[in-house]
């Protein structure tokens, strides 16, 4: 089992605010996104989540950690996967421009951060302080 942190206040509100923060509301959170949720576990226990079980890739997982992750409220993420991608909380004032130079070295390669995150980032300009994105190194 793997723990991600996030920040807590940041990331996207559902619907129904707080008490929106419950398993359903979350797993639909991750079918919205087009993310398999095939035999997925996902439990709220206060501001950390446990998603195991899924016959997902590697790839689905960790998106679904961050589909989860990144909505206000959730501080953590435990999930049975083991991965080597870098995962990187942006600060106020970047960009992927920014974000690329600093974790691959080149800021040109922006849109690979771009669609490694995606459905979750629809355009490469709207990200947010305190998201968590997957880089692929």
């Amino acid at each position: 089992m793997g723990l991600w942190n996030f920040v807590k206040g940041a990331g996207k509100t559902l619907f129904g605010g707080e008490d929106a923060k419950n398993e359903e509301a979350l797993k639909k959170e991750v079918e919205d996104l087009g993310v398999s949720t095939d035999g997925l576990e996902i439990k709220v226990d206060g501001d950390k989540v446990t998603v195991s079980g899924g016959s997902m890739t590697t790839e689905e997982k960790e998106k679904v950690i961050l589909a989860v992750g990144n909505v206000d409220g959730i501080a953590a993420v435990e999930a049975d996967v083991e991965t080597e991608t870098l995962f990187h909380t942006v600060e106020k004032g970047d960009t992927l421009w920014a974000v690329a130079q600093k974790t691959l070295g080149d800021g040109n390669r922006y849109n690979e951060i771009f669609e490694a995150n995606k459905p979750m980032l629809t355009h490469p300009d709207k990200i947010y302080p305190g998201q968590v994105l997957r880089i692929l190194t």
